[in-house]
């Protein structure tokens, strides 16, 4: 256990020292940059360790059922070389695993022959596959290098989480991360003009394309007034974010079970239903979003319906304790394996979006009962999980002062 506490204040001030290093260059970084711009130095620009000035190159993807033999003799190349390549490539990858979509390029000598010099096909963002034709023939696997990078980024939100991220040149992504982080804290449909947030995190980078946001390290979201800090700290040998008195920001049930939707109908005692044109009760929350729209069971617990039900449509019901109940209506179809009497995690995918039943369009009615008495779902409080532990308090606040301090001078 202690050295879990150990690790957590070291990896805190490692990540501090290198964010400080991406964001502040030294005087001798200063110093090379003058240099190198004062010299009118031309490189050989490259694509994949090859200099493209000396081919023509030509840009493409996998087309559906193309296979690689499909490939090479589209490049007129002979049918008795198609097949010595062939058997070279098998050693190499998964001749199989070649997916429309993915992108190859051709790289002909700029002389009148047209000599058909390379084949790169990009298997993954990282990974590709070198067909060398010039001299020997030769397959082999290469890998772009990924540049990490440590990033801050900052916003105050006048519509959405997304649109601000967009609008600060963020890549929106960040905005599914962040959401992630406090799902249980922040209702992000109740997000409120003004609120802002400050972030520090890793972005990882292939040439100028974005792998995606791979960590959050800590975070400082302003919602309603009310500060709420993300701190990261290993306890148990688990790594999770905690707020400013060290309790987990991971609560017993998510705020809402679908992410970046509207709320089409609110709960209420009397409402006008479109289809019936009666009032009558709603004691749910309408979500509305497309079909297909992954819906998440808020919480552990097990299904105790998986049916079509009336006015529900595909419906499913989960007991989550002995005190609370979900429902989610209107659905498209279930989820994997969902049926009565399956346990469900938390996030796990319980059904999608639909428009069964009665309703005039695709949502989800989502429905929470307290002791068998419908709540209001935005006004449910759930019970945080464990905090930090009285005997690693001490670790927390040296780390936590760390992390404040840099969120609070952002």
């Amino acid at each position: 256990m202690k050295k879990d506490l150990i690790f957590s204040v070291l990896i805190s001030v490692l990540l501090l020292s290198f964010t400080d290093a991406m964001v502040r260059p030294s005087k001798m970084q200063l110093k090379e940059a003058e240099v190198i711009e004062n010299r009118e130095i031309k490189l050989p620009v490259k694509e994949y360790g090859i200099p493209i000035d000396s081919f023509n190159i030509e840009k493409s993807r996998i087309k559906p059922n193309m296979s690689l033999s499909v490939l090479l003799s589209n490049l007129n190349i002979p049918s008795k070389e198609v097949h010595n390549i062939i058997q070279k490539a098998k050693n190499v990858f998964d001749l199989r695993k070649i997916r429309a979509g993915n992108s190859y390029r051709v790289f002909r000598s700029k002389d009148s022959s047209q000599t058909l010099n390379y084949l790169i096909y990009e298997q993954s963002p990282i990974e590709y596959i070198v067909f060398k034709f010039a001299d020997s023939l030769s397959v082999k696997k290469e890998r772009k290098a990924v540049k990490t990078t440590v990033k801050s980024s900052t916003g105050v939100i006048e519509s959405s989480l997304w649109l601000t991220m967009v609008e600060n040149n963020t890549n929106p992504l960040l905005a599914i991360e962040l959401s992630d982080i406090y799902a249980w804290t922040i209702d992000f449909f109740g997000i409120q003009k003004g609120d802002a947030f400050k972030v520090f995190y890793r972005e990882d980078f292939v040439d100028s394309t974005s792998l995606g946001i791979k960590q959050i390290y800590a975070a400082k979201f302003t919602h309603n007034g009310q500060n709420i800090y993300a701190i990261p700290f290993y306890q148990d040998s688990v790594l999770s974010f905690f707020d400013a008195d060290g309790k987990s920001l991971r609560k017993a049930f998510l705020k809402a079970p679908l992410k970046y939707r509207r709320i089409a109908s609110g709960f209420s005692n009397s409402r006008l239903h479109p289809i019936l044109k009666i009032r009558r009760p709603h004691h749910g929350v309408d979500y509305s979003a497309p079909i297909g729209t992954p819906v998440h069971a808020i919480g552990d617990g097990v299904v105790i319906k998986a049916q079509y039900s009336g006015g529900a449509g595909n419906y499913v019901k989960i007991k989550h304790n002995s005190v609370y109940t979900t429902g989610y209506m209107h659905l498209s179809k279930y989820g994997k394996g969902i049926k009565a009497g399956k346990f469900v995690k938390q996030g796990d995918i319980i059904g999608y979006v639909g428009s069964t039943g009665l309703s005039t369009g695709p949502h989800l009615d989502f429905r929470v009962w307290k002791n068998g008495t419908n709540i209001n779902p935005l006004k449910l409080e759930a019970p945080p999980v464990e905090p930090i532990k009285p005997e690693n308090m001490e670790f927390f606040n040296k780390i936590k002062e760390i992390w404040v301090a840099k969120l609070d001078e952002l």
